[in-house]
């Protein structure tokens, strides 16, 4: 169903971009969700959009902004942006209403490498292509070396468990007397992030469909566990490379991002590595942005040529260096490649590569309600594992108000719960 959108937000699509004179007709305005803070969006423009023929414009925005301005724009038939990025899950509502197919520049980079999986994603369940791949990013542990001596006999970081991690943590409180183990549980943290996309897949095979299973039961148990050996502080840390940097932590989990600058910083103090594993499978979300060329595109040409740019092996290679997302196009990383970008790099492809891999993706369809279907799995964790509510009365409870979020939206399943008809069902 369509929702009609108010003269107010055509105004303000108007306004962010200050209205486009005839003269600048020809400037290619890129319009992004991604590498919004200043010191990213800054290296977006003074580095990673460099040699681009004509002038280009980087203008970022939060997503449910995005949202509301592309459909805003469609509606006045007026469109400011000529080339947008933005991650998977947020272009799939645009389809295809705002966007227009790109299924010529899809064949004129054919050469560049784009794994198969990646392409078919950007196809969006058309037979189209929809968006070009980007950058991928995704969450990875970190350990400082002097951890490593506290690893459980037999234990593999490449190949870790959930109850080794347990162990790990356990051995250094036994043998230090600290908690060196730290999740990213503050205000702006990204542990929702970890609830579904390595948590709740490790655990139960699913994210919605088995909120309030057995499985997930167990799997809580498990991570009150977790957390009693994990630094209490994890609810005041929002970026895990702060931690790790001043040794407070020893062991983290956390998006590349945001434990980029501990490996830069120090890569000879610290390891990366994958997540680890649960009974159903080693959990991981691969965040995937996308290249889109909206409907009514001012100016298409210049769209293609930032896509084209940004998509070259050396562009991808500065993308990984300047601001720590990865390159989905073939590209051998350099011998002089930072050597923290290389750790980096190393966890992502063992992650990609693992036997027991089981891919998460970011939520699908939920529009801006994203921030609700955060606050069901951060208020599960607040009632479970800080304040130590029964956990079968609290997934009853959060399964409510998880299931009407999800009537509410209309949202199917995304993967690894399986597609539904409608509505994804919490069960």
């Amino acid at each position: 169903m369509k929702h009609p959108v108010s003269l107010r937000a055509i105004a303000a699509a108007a306004a962010l971009f200050g209205g486009l004179t005839v003269a600048q007709a020809q400037e290619t305005i890129f319009y992004s969700t991604q590498l919004r803070p200043i010191e990213e969006a800054t290296k977006v423009r003074e580095v990673l959009l460099k040699g681009i023929p004509g002038k280009t414009t980087y203008v970022v925005d939060e997503p449910p902004a995005f949202a509301v301005r592309m459909k805003a724009e469609t509606q006045a038939g007026k469109r400011t942006a000529s080339v947008v990025g933005a991650l998977h899950g947020e272009l799939q509502p645009h389809v295809p209403a705002d966007l227009q197919p790109v299924d010529d520049v899809a064949a004129k980079l054919a050469d560049r490498g784009i794994p198969a999986s990646l392409m078919d994603l950007g196809k969006l369940g058309t037979a189209q292509q929809q968006y070009i791949p980007w950058m991928q990013a995704t969450y990875v542990m970190v350990a400082n070396k002097q951890a490593l001596q506290y690893l459980p006999p037999g234990a593999n970081v490449n190949t870790l468990t959930y109850a080794q991690l347990q162990q790990w943590g356990k051995n250094i409180v036994d043998k230090t007397g600290q908690r060196r183990l730290g999740l990213p549980a503050g205000p702006t943290g990204l542990l929702p992030r970890f609830f579904q996309g390595y948590f709740y897949p490790s655990f139960t095979g699913g994210v919605i469909t088995t909120f309030k299973s057995s499985d997930a039961e167990a799997g809580w148990n498990a991570l009150k566990d977790l957390w009693a050996v994990s630094n209490p502080n994890s609810t005041n840390y929002n970026f895990m490379q702060e931690p790790l940097l001043s040794g407070e932590v020893w062991i983290a989990w956390d998006h590349i991002a945001r434990v980029k600058e501990a490996l830069t910083l120090q890569p000879d103090q610290f390891v990366a590595f994958p997540a680890p594993a649960g009974p159903k499978g080693r959990g991981y979300m691969p965040v995937i942005a996308g290249l889109a060329i909206p409907k009514d595109t001012p100016n298409r040409a210049g769209a293609v040529a930032v896509i084209e740019h940004l998509t070259k092996p050396e562009t991808q290679l500065a993308t990984a260096a300047e601001v720590g997302f990865f390159p989905v196009v073939k590209a051998e990383l350099p011998a002089d490649l930072a050597p923290g970008i290389k750790a980096l790099a190393g966890a992502v492809a063992a992650t990609q590569n693992a036997k027991d891999a089981l891919v998460s993706l970011l939520p699908v369809g939920l529009g801006a309600k994203g921030g609700e279907f955060n606050k069901v799995y951060m208020d599960s964790f607040q009632r479970i594992v800080l304040r130590n509510e029964p956990v079968k009365d609290v997934l009853e409870d959060q399964a409510k108000v998880l299931d009407a979020l999800m009537k509410e939206t209309g949202a199917p399943c995304w993967a690894p719960d399986k597609p539904s008809q409608g509505a994804c069902p919490v069960q």
